[in-house]
């Protein structure tokens, strides 16, 4: 049994204890509670400073794309097809194709494998690199600048029939994609079908 002494003393620690225990925790919920603002307003901060480079991003790639590409893309076509209509055709369906099919499958890729939005968005910058070559094609064709213009009798004088080429392969591109995406999804879908009668036909012979 506790001394008369011991009595006395031992309530006085429990209230010191707990007044201190009441003392630190309000401490750290106004440590905590000033520390949000500070982690939001650098937040913020960040977002805006993202924001602003990539507006300057993009005005900088429009005003590229506009005035330089269209000719120096024009130029480089018509160096490769040298004026046949045949290889101009032909090169426009390579093209049109091989610059449609892997945006795609980038794009596909990006969203399969996604874990959040700033992944997705590195594979959406990767499928417009890989899909340069028909957006300056796309450039030049609906182009209204100078830059697109000259690029436009480049392409009739040089490389005639690389346009339309482009289009056809473009569009066969975009076929096969799809096609063989609905295919893959369709067996898919038929393997699990199988799967799920061989184990309800295995269940009902086990009972």
């Amino acid at each position: 049994m506790p001394s008369p002494l011991a009595r006395a003393i031992v309530p006085g620690h429990t209230g010191d204890m707990a007044k201190n225990k009441a003392n630190v925790e309000s401490q750290a919920g106004e440590g905590l509670t000033a520390a949000l603002p500070e982690v939001s307003e650098s937040k913020i901060k960040r977002r805006l400073v993202i924001g602003v480079i990539l507006v300057a991003a993009a005005a900088v790639g429009w005003f590229v794309g506009s005035t330089i590409v269209p000719r120096w893309w024009a130029n480089r076509v018509g160096d490769l097809v040298d004026g046949g209509h045949t290889s101009g055709v032909f090169i426009g369906l390579a093209v049109g194709s091989a610059f449609t099919i892997l945006p795609l499958l980038a794009l596909k890729a990006g969203w399969k494998f996604r874990t959040g939005w700033q992944r997705w968005l590195k594979f959406v910058v990767l499928a417009l690199v890989l899909a340069a070559p028909n957006l300056a094609t796309l450039g030049v064709v609906f182009g209204r600048r100078s830059a697109a213009l000259a690029g436009e009798n480049i392409l009739n004088q040089q490389a005639p029939g690389f346009r339309g080429g482009s289009l056809v392969g473009a569009i066969l591109g975009f076929l096969l994609v799809v096609g063989v995406s609905l295919l893959m999804s369709s067996r898919r879908r038929n393997k699990a079908k199988v799967a799920g009668l061989k184990a309800e036909l295995a269940s009902a012979t086990s009972d």
